[in-house]
């Protein structure tokens, strides 16, 4: 849980995501597309991967990855981003997170 937390300590989006995982590279291309400053964890990449999967769900993450955390909180996997972008608040949050100065529709 103190990995989770040191890890997205002062960034304002993380993605925890693995390589091979589409539904991770669509989110972070959503993300992406906003011009937010982002930082992504590949966890099948890093030494420490599957350590940090379990203090994911020590953090009550119990979903498939990708896991995104905006302005250091669990907003959840692809399905509630896109359900965020789809009801224009994704935008807003990134904003609020200083992800992104401003976003004109």
């Amino acid at each position: 849980m103190d990995l989770v937390n040191v890890m997205i300590q002062g960034k304002p989006v993380v993605i925890f995501r693995k390589s091979s995982c589409c539904m991770s590279h669509s989110v972070e291309s959503l993300i992406r597309g906003f011009g937010a400053n982002l930082t992504v964890y590949e966890l099948d990449r890093i030494t420490n991967g599957q350590q940090i999967e379990r203090a994911l769900v020590q953090l009550g993450f119990r979903q498939s990855l990708p896991a995104v955390f905006i302005g250091q909180q669990l907003v959840g996997n692809e399905r509630q981003v896109m359900s965020l972008h789809v009801q224009n608040q994704l935008a807003p949050l990134l904003i609020q997170a200083g992800a992104i100065w401003m976003w004109n529709k």
